[in-house]
């Protein structure tokens, strides 16, 4: 028997073949592209070309491509697509592995290169395999909340996705008409991960392919929860947002950040201290304290709060003043401009954030002082915090101190 992994032999699984690696590749083809579509996506409800603070990807060039200004409508956009690009990736790891399983002899192949053609789809697989363990692993320590690795996780994310899926597209035109191929066929030709030596078989590929299956339906049903609230949260099992609820009341849902996490002070956002600037055209300012704010026409708006780890809760009941009102106070009575959010978070990203015009001009976007009928508490953003609707959760700033309303 073969001890080495450089020799055929090794390799003894009667399961190994092209059939069982083409179903795999096939489900993998639908799946990632549909990934990296929701990335994009992703990518684009921050509006980076709008200001640095938003975009955490220095040096992107031709990569950051950016096509549009992301909507507020339908208001609960950026939950469903998050929602997809964080389920399906959990669910696809099981095909993932059994993908990379069912092709490892291949990377043990000698001699490594036959040819230039040979040693280019080498290099692609190389790209391929390490770009998609990258991806997952560190997509999956992000849902976590466990920043284990060096960097900031947008941009070792950003530039992993496009290293991963040029090589992938260049492997799919490769190997996609073979693999068409194989899954008509009922009888395989010999190929080379076909064990020369089988062992005997102890499951069927079917079988194996139920097993893979069953074991991406468990990691969906203790995964999907996280984008529910109710009984259905306590089925993520794997979240860290699933579970009960934080707490019980009006402001008993979810958050990523506590005020005490983010150096939020009582003295800081006590009556007496807290003053909201407003600042805008002509360098008009004016400073209000949240009882110049309560004395403003108030509204309600019904939104979620949504976030890049793929949680999300059901609509809250916002209320609070307009943005739009408030950029009306500094002079910009109409057409408001984009306006730069300053929060008085100590550390961590996004104390500054930037939204686009249309987003200050949507009626539902507030300035929120209250949220289901009563005043924020300190974690939810008390004394007052952005909410807009359709945008990533950073987006909705917390412990909001400056508004400064102008084109960015």
């Amino acid at each position: 028997m073969a001890r080495s992994p450089f020799s055929p032999s090794f390799w003894r699984s009667p399961l190994r073949g092209p059939w069982l690696t083409s179903v795999l590749g096939v489900v993998l083809l639908g799946g990632i592209t549909v990934l990296f579509v929701t990335g994009l996506v992703s990518y684009a409800a921050y509006n980076p070309d709008l200001s640095p603070v938003n975009d955490k990807t220095p040096d992107k060039g031709v990569l950051g491509f950016y096509l549009f200004s992301w909507p507020t409508d339908p208001h609960w956009l950026y939950r469903l697509n998050q929602g997809v690009h964080v389920t399906l990736g959990i669910t696809l790891i099981p095909v993932l592995l059994a993908k990379l399983w069912s092709v490892v002899p291949r990377l043990f192949t000698l001699p490594p290169a036959r040819s230039l053609a040979h040693a280019l789809e080498r290099v692609s697989l190389l790209l391929l395999v390490g770009g998609a363990l990258f991806e997952f692993v560190t997509g999956v320590l992000n849902v976590q909340l466990d920043y284990i690795f060096p960097g900031s996780f947008y941009t070792l994310h950003f530039y992993g996705a496009w290293v991963f899926i040029a090589a992938f597209v260049a492997h799919a035109v490769l190997k996609t008409p073979m693999a068409l191929r194989n899954l008509r066929q009922l009888r395989e030709e010999q190929d080379d991960l076909i064990a020369p030596s089988p062992a005997e078989p102890t499951v069927s590929r079917r079988g194996a392919l139920w097993f893979v299956g069953g074991g991406s339906l468990l990691l969906f049903g203790t995964t999907v929860g996280q984008n529910f609230d109710g009984p259905l949260r306590r089925t993520a099992l794997l979240a860290p947002h699933g579970g009960a609820e934080p707490g019980s009341g009006p402001g008993g849902f979810q958050i990523n950040k506590t005020a005490a996490y983010a150096g939020i002070r009582d003295a800081d956002t006590s009556e007496e201290a807290w003053r909201l600037v407003v600042a805008g055209a002509n360098g008009h300012t004016v400073r209000l304290t949240r009882a110049d704010l309560l004395a403003m026409p108030l509204h309600s708006a019904a939104l979620p709060i949504a976030c890049v780890e793929g949680w999300s809760t059901s609509d809250q009941w916002w209320r609070g003043v307009r943005l739009r009102e408030l950029a009306a106070l500094v002079g910009h009575d109409e057409d408001p401009p984009d306006v730069l959010v300053e929060s008085l978070q100590q550390r961590g990203a996004f104390r500054r954030a930037a939204l686009r015009a249309n987003q200050v001009a949507d009626p539902r976007s507030l300035l929120a002082l209250a949220v289901n009928g009563e005043d924020l508490t300190p974690d939810h953003g008390y004394p007052a915090r952005v909410i807009v609707p359709a945008a990533p959760g950073v987006l909705n700033t917390k412990w909001v101190a400056r508004l400064t309303f102008g084109d960015l």
